[in-house]
């Protein structure tokens, strides 16, 4: 089917339902469905490279993922936004374009994809405080999303992110109502911005209620299985070990109740977890009518989904200012939290 045919459907004229499908601003956004059900309906798939040449777009959004953070390929969290985002790019017609780069080279990068046209515009993950990647995209002229936010940056910018300091400081709180005082945190790499902001949350909840923080039962590191039983084994083992724990994603959880079952330990009864990002489709959280663990739910499906709603807008409209969309977590209630045991319970 070629345009013509395709605006024959809508009764449209050829020129409008181009510039619908290209993203004009000028066309209304009832018009702009109407054009995208038809092509749907259709099957209809525009040409990319006529379609670059037609808008003087690269028709691309690009991801940089330096090689520290190389781990995010295989990462269930990294999967799911980025399937999220993708789905959003397929129906605007957008490639996804992936680059995985030695930290040294980020910066380049970036500039490179910019002086050669190869991308619309990117999506900055893993954001640090005052992250120099946002001055570095003002700079370049690039529009860009940043999935989670940085603090202290100096420039404004677009973000979607969970709040993520609420939700660690519910969690914290649900398990001091529990009647646990010595609660874990293990967290993940606190150079990330999400991760401080989570250590936050727990040290805001435990100071409210009156219960001191100890530094033997914080952890942080790399999101694995691998270091969730490490820190796991490790604060088990101590001679005032805690009887619960906020997990900074389910990969970790499952790695602490691995440490917690090798003492014979079982999750809800001796030791309880509050996990995060368990709304993840490759790694769900049990398959019964009562989730595996009790967790703060947050989708990063729909946060790709938002983030790349959020950045195609911002190509089809660059003047705008930038936006924010901060998401909340709901606590989902599963097998993995209970009482404090008896002897360890708070007033």
């Amino acid at each position: 089917m070629n345009l013509r045919q395709l605006a024959a459907h809508p009764g449209l004229s050829p020129t409008t339902v181009s510039r619908a499908l290209n993203g004009y601003p000028e066309v209304g956004a009832a018009t702009r469905a109407r054009v995208a059900e038809a092509a749907h309906r259709h099957h209809y798939r525009p040409n990319t490279r006529a379609k670059g040449l037609a808008t003087g777009r690269a028709m691309a959004i690009g991801h940089v993922i330096p090689t520290r953070s190389r781990h995010e390929i295989v990462n269930p969290i990294f999967a799911d936004f980025i399937s999220g985002a993708g789905e959003r790019y397929a129906a605007a017609g957008y490639d996804l374009l992936l680059s995985v780069v030695p930290d040294a080279d980020e910066a380049r990068a970036y500039r490179d994809l910019k002086a050669r046209g190869t991308v619309d515009g990117l999506i900055v993950h893993a954001p640090r405080a005052e992250d120099a990647r946002i001055a570095l995209l003002h700079e370049i002229g690039l529009p860009f999303v940043v999935h989670g936010r940085s603090t202290g940056a100096a420039l404004p910018y677009s973000r979607v992110d969970v709040n993520n300091l609420r939700a660690f400081r519910r969690a914290t709180e649900f398990l001091i109502d529990l009647g646990h005082r010595r609660i874990a945190l293990v967290n993940g790499l606190e150079a990330m911005d999400f991760a401080l902001r989570r250590r936050q949350g727990y040290l805001q909840a435990l100071e409210t209620r009156g219960i001191a923080a100890d530094p033997a039962l914080m952890t942080s590191g790399e999101m694995t299985e691998t270091n969730g039983y490490r820190a796991g084994r490790a604060m088990l083992a101590a001679p005032d070990p805690p009887t619960a724990a906020v997990v900074s994603s389910i990969i970790m959880a499952i790695g602490l109740r691995r440490a917690a079952e090798e003492r014979g330990l079982k999750l809800g009864r001796d030791v309880s977890v509050v996990t995060h990002d368990d709304d993840l489709s490759y790694l769900r959280n049990g398959e019964d009518d009562v989730p595996m663990f009790t967790a703060t739910r947050s989708s990063v499906r729909e946060a790709g989904r938002i983030a790349a709603e959020m950045l195609l807008e911002r190509i089809r409209s660059p003047g705008q200012a930038p936006a924010t969309r901060l998401l909340r977590a709901g606590l989902v209630l599963g097998q993995s939290t209970g009482p404090a045991p008896r002897g360890a319970r708070s007033g």
